[in-house]
């Protein structure tokens, strides 16, 4: 059996080392478009206080997964699948070489993007995303730059969910000025119960990080060397960050015929329309519409779908693993985390 892996985040290397202990003798290949290798997403939000974290970041590099008997593409874009053929085919970033590649079931496992809101289009110019180890890199680099003339450097955060509070709170920790812009009345509203937001807020704002609720940001524009947010409380910076949650990478099953929504529509058997192609984490959307975007059970996915597609000792549809959230803002633990 061949298995083609689409993405390199923590469900399809989970998958991967999982498969590849079931079934030894299967061939396994995974195409990436990154290139440093396997690395934990989560940690990007702590990507500002801590030293060295382009390398401390990276769990296992390329080479380590390949001497497990994984093929690794990396630097490469997957362009199309043919699904009466069971093809797909990549292009490598660099040299622009096209190679075809044919699977027995391919496993689409390539997470999901930052989310822009529509407002925000025209202008992306004129702020940043964190949603990769390059993106988080590019942004290490604008703050070693900036620091040379400004002290502190302040930031706008725009987006008071998980990812806005950690990489304010992160910042903060990094010694720069920051503002937390958040359309809500309170501080991640989905994950937090009223009294835990309101705590969550006091943490943040005795770590100096000024918190605006209710503050629709309807765009943004460069003026002389700041960057001002349109809102109810317009201000300048010296850079901003969108941080309004993800949107999973539908468009390669969109261009295969697969069904979508939010994400790729899959059966409890985290099957999609298409009975030789899976999908799993971010971008795998599940009968009663919830996408599973945190570590536990995409972990669960990941372990459970190798072991249906190698022996077949999974008989029963996945089920979500009980887990609370949480979130990884400094000097914070909630009292009362909600169940997902």
């Amino acid at each position: 059996m061949k298995i083609v892996i689409v993405g390199s985040g923590f469900g399809a290397i989970s998958f991967a080392e999982k498969f590849r202990t079931l079934a030894p003798q299967a061939t396994i290949c995974l195409i990436t478009r990154e290139r440093d290798g396997y690395y934990s997403r989560p940690l990007l939000s702590h990507g500002f206080s801590k030293p060295g974290i382009e390398q401390s970041i990276i769990l296992k590099p390329f080479p380590t997964l390949a001497q497990n008997g994984i093929e690794i593409f990396s630097g490469a874009t997957v362009t199309g699948i043919d699904r009466t053929h069971k093809t797909l085919t990549f292009i490598d970033d660099a040299s622009s070489q096209e190679t075809l590649s044919a699977y027995d079931k391919l496993i689409l496992a390539q997470g999901s993007a930052a989310f822009v809101p529509p407002p925000f289009r025209d202008n992306q110019e004129c702020f940043h995303l964190l949603n990769s180890l390059n993106d988080l890199k590019k942004l290490r680099a604008l703050r070693t730059a900036l620091s040379t003339r400004l002290d502190p450097v302040h930031w706008a955060i725009v987006g008071g969910g998980l990812i806005g509070c950690e990489v304010a709170s992160d910042l903060a920790l990094a010694g720069d000025k920051v503002t937390l812009y958040h359309a809500m009345d309170r501080l991640m509203e989905r994950q937090l119960v009223i009294e835990d937001s309101a705590k969550l807020q006091s943490v943040l704002q005795a770590d100096g990080i000024e918190v605006l609720l209710e503050q629709a940001v309807t765009g943004f524009q460069k003026q002389n060397d700041k960057i001002v947010i349109n809102s109810a409380k317009p201000a300048g910076f010296d850079a901003v960050i969108v941080a309004c949650g993800f949107k999973p990478h539908t468009e390669l099953a969109a261009a295969a015929g697969l069904s979508i929504n939010r994400g790729i529509k899959v059966t409890p058997f985290l099957q999609t329309s298409d009975p030789d192609i899976f999908a799993l984490g971010d971008v795998a959307e599940l009968p009663d519409g919830k996408l599973y975007a945190f570590i536990l059970p995409i972990r669960s996915q990941a372990q459970w779908l190798a072991a249906y597609l190698a022996d077949g000792s999974e008989q029963q549809p996945w089920t979500p693993p009980a887990f609370k959230p949480k979130a990884k803002v400094h000097n914070f633990v909630a009292d009362n985390p909600l169940p997902f």
